[in-house]
């Protein structure tokens, strides 16, 4: 008996020594996969991926896999972004198709591409696990330098920024509340024949319905900035305040929940957007508070009930 209490204490304490180092912060270039594994994920690779990213994770019609190119793009996030990325949006033409084990088995195969070490243990398909492996400090490239970047004076004036990007794009977002963009519709010829400008339908024939808010979502985080273009005026001629304290705040949380949006989009999930969309109401609704839903005018009088006068100013 005393033999077995023995046993039984060893085998506790190999599976709590075993738990701790899972939970452990690692790197990827502290063995995270095994070659077996990578091997097998190369056989995924050249059935599901070469076509668009390369014989050698070079990049085709797709992003490089490997290199510093890649390293940029994906090593200041923890290694659970890349495989969620794969699992949920590949392969391009049959996305969400790949099991969660040939997913790490791609991912495996790609650290080796990438001269990564293997280890002892597989890559699991955990996100929690996966959330706990990082890239070493150091790994993404080094930024270029070059000559200065251009300036671009402003076309057009806030509102039109506003109505003619953001607003359109937050709607497409917001829409994902009531319809799954997994679900394919047909477009009826009443509303298909208006010419191609019912921002409803936008490119409903050409993307799937998940291409279409991945690309709003990318439309709020990198047109956010243009809030900030020197010298543009606001509908009532008034200059923009791109120095403002506030303004920045606002236009900082805008390209944010943008980032959020995207994000959760690529969790081809539409509970997960639909949750994400409080986040972009809040980023507006924070700046029309403060410069855009504005009462009165000059001595209280409320001789501009739209407010329009006033906005632009605090």
């Amino acid at each position: 008996m005393y033999s077995s209490l023995k046993s039984f204490i060893a085998f506790g304490l190999v599976l709590l020594v075993t738990t701790l180092e899972a939970q452990q912060p690692q790197t990827v270039s502290q063995g995270v996969y095994t070659a077996a594994q990578a091997t097998r994920g190369q056989s995924v690779y050249k059935d599901r991926c070469v076509s668009c990213h390369g014989d050698a994770l070079q990049g085709r019609v797709g992003p490089p896999l490997a290199g510093d190119d890649f390293l940029s793009a994906w090593s200041a996030q923890p290694l659970s972004e890349l495989f969620s990325k794969i699992r949920n949006t590949m392969p391009q033409d049959a996305p969400g198709k790949l099991t969660g084990e040939q997913t790490a088995d791609v991912v495996a195969y790609m650290l080796q591409t990438g001269k990564f070490p293997s280890g002892r243990a597989e890559l699991r398909p955990d996100e929690a696990a996966l959330k706990q492996i990082d890239w070493p400090a150091g790994a993404a490239a080094k930024p270029q330098t070059g000559s200065p970047t251009p300036s671009f004076p402003p076309t057009g004036n806030l509102a039109q920024v506003m109505r003619g990007i953001l607003f359109p794009t937050s709607n497409i977002i917001f829409t994902v509340q009531t319809h799954d963009p997994a679900e394919k519709k047909n477009v009826p010829d009443s509303v298909a024949s208006d010419g191609g400008f019912n921002w409803s339908v936008w490119g409903g024939n050409l993307y799937s319905g998940w291409e279409i808010v991945d690309y709003a979502a990318v439309a709020i985080a990198e047109s956010a900035p243009l809030m900030l273009t020197p010298g543009r005026r606001c509908e009532n001629g008034k200059p923009v305040p791109v120095n403002d304290p506030d303004w920045v705040k606002f236009t900082n949380e805008l390209a944010e929940a943008g980032r959020a949006a995207y994000k959760a989009s690529q969790a081809r999930n539409q509970e997960t957007v639909s949750d994400v969309t409080n986040i972009i109401a809040d980023a507006c609704l924070h700046c029309h508070q403060v410069f855009r839903d504005r009462r009165g005018g000059p001595g209280g009088l409320n001789l501009d009930p739209s407010g329009k006068a006033n906005r632009c100013t605090k």
